[in-house]
């Protein structure tokens, strides 16, 4: 599989090649204090706390003549800019930012690329300075580093590794876009039962499980094999367990912070998430707000209340955690919710069931046909609005993407069209067209006026 790009770009003898150095291991790129000394692009395969990646240095972005030697080394840094997944912009703290960092912090931004920002020669707190300067160039937080002394890798780590793994699983995704093994995440608060639950669908003690909060650190990746009761077939399924999320105020430990992240990767590139509720505590704050990061990612969701076979008064506690979810998840109505028994496996089966179910949701693509039928009866059944007298014009829908299903409608004075308006077509297409309890994307774009032109 392709691996995920990263550019290192900055002013001269900012330290890039000492970083490509350190990242590929070996001393490949020429470094010295005069500034210049890189020219053409250098690649290698990079590696980073376990992280794997292409990495390119480039040459000092200079604001010279382009037929000039520095204009044409700028050009080849335009260049790998546009190529790679993510742009690591590095300036050198103990300078603090200059007019030539600014110059390339507004360049970047008008990029479509990813940046992120490290201060380096930030040995020990010398550079702090520095790198509160680039907050100024507006491209996210800054944090500090020095390529020389290794010193900020691990902040260097979790800044590449959300661009990196999703470039990986997009690819993944696009490899295989009907099928493939269910990739199911379960997540939840410490101590739901999440690793005791991934033991009993595997039938063995896979998974370290115990009363003390936080045993599970790692996102836990596991290949398995589910027999299907309905077909009586095996299913693939990608099982993924992960560390308990806490309230963030609760989290201070750097390592569960590095955890926690860890857990928020995993709902990034899982299909399917299973939020496990603890049913003797019933459903709290921290649940609808994992379930509601669940849903703006774009992830299908499944809800099961674990510990069901030592549940007090179970009908009166699955009415009042669904109406809660009803109430609490008001985005997303009709997410499954289930009971099952991490101890015992009860409720196991319809759980995956569910799931598979879901995932199909979550990956319908819509007949052109079919959509535009259902989106000229919608609009008819219910006109958009006319602010200030003036008709909005919806003309016809396509499907851009799926995995979750978006839409594009275009028309006219889409601009103004009430956010109400674009509640009741969702809500109409998932009762219409099948679509379900899944996430969906919608935007609206303006015709252009094939007239416009000529009336200069």
């Amino acid at each position: 599989m392709p691996q995920a790009t990263v550019a290192i770009v900055g002013r001269p003898n900012v330290g890039k090649s000492t970083l490509f150095n350190r990242l590929v291991g070996k001393r490949v790129a020429l470094v010295d204090d005069r500034p210049g000394v890189t020219r053409d692009r250098r690649e290698g395969e990079g590696e980073l706390l376990g992280l794997q990646f292409r990495v390119m240095d480039t040459a000092g972005f200079e604001d010279e003549d382009p037929k000039s030697l520095p204009g044409r080394m700028r050009a080849q840094t335009e260049a790998a800019v546009r190529e790679a997944d993510v742009a690591l912009f590095l300036i050198d703290a103990r300078e603090g930012l200059t007019s030539m960092d600014e110059e390339i912090g507004r360049w970047l931004r008008s990029e479509d690329t990813p940046v992120i920002v490290a201060a380096n020669k930030a040995e020990g707190r010398g550079g702090e300075a520095g790198r509160l300067e680039a907050y100024k160039l507006g491209l996210g937080d800054p944090f500090a580093i020095s390529a020389e002394h290794g010193e900020g890798l691990v902040d260097l780590f979790e800044a590449l590794r959300p661009h990196i793994e999703r470039e990986e699983f997009a690819e993944t995704e696009e490899e295989d876009p009907d099928g493939g093994p269910l990739k199911l995440a379960i997540v939840g608060r410490p101590n739901a039962g999440k690793s005791t639950l991934v033991n009993k669908m595997l039938g063995e003690e896979r998974m370290i499980t115990g009363p003390e909060a936080g045993i599970t650190r790692d996102s836990i990746s596991i290949e398995w094999l589910w027999n299907d009761p309905a077909t009586t077939e095996e299913r693939a399924v990608r099982l993924i367990d992960t560390a308990g999320l806490r309230k963030r105020a609760k989290v201070e430990d750097k390592l569960e912070k590095l955890s926690v992240m860890d857990t928020k990767r995993a709902i990034d590139f899982a299909e399917v998430v299973v939020l496990l509720l603890d049913a003797t505590r019933g459903l709290e704050v921290q649940d609808l707000k994992i379930a509601s990061q669940v849903i703006d990612e774009g992830r299908a969701l499944v809800i099961a209340m674990n510990k069901w076979d030592v549940a007090e008064g179970a009908s009166a506690l699955f009415n009042g955690v669904k109406a809660a979810l009803e109430e609490g998840l008001s985005q997303l109505k009709g997410v499954p919710l289930l009971t099952v028994s991490a101890i015992t496996g009860k409720g196991i089966d319809q759980l995956l069931g569910a799931a598979f179910d879901v995932r199909e949701q979550w990956s319908r693509r819509i007949g052109t046909g079919e959509l535009n039928r259902w989106f000229e009866r919608a609009v008819e059944t219910n006109p958009p609005p006319a602010p200030g007298g003036k008709r909005i014009k919806l003309r016809y829908i396509t499907q851009v993407k799926t995995r979750p299903p978006s839409f594009v409608i275009f028309g006219s004075r889409v601009d103004q069209l009430p956010t109400s308006y674009e509640r009741y077509l969702l809500n109409s297409m998932r009762r219409d067209l099948g679509l379900g309890p899944v996430p969906l994307r919608l935007s609206m774009r303006a015709q252009k006026n094939p007239y416009v032109d000529q009336t200069k």
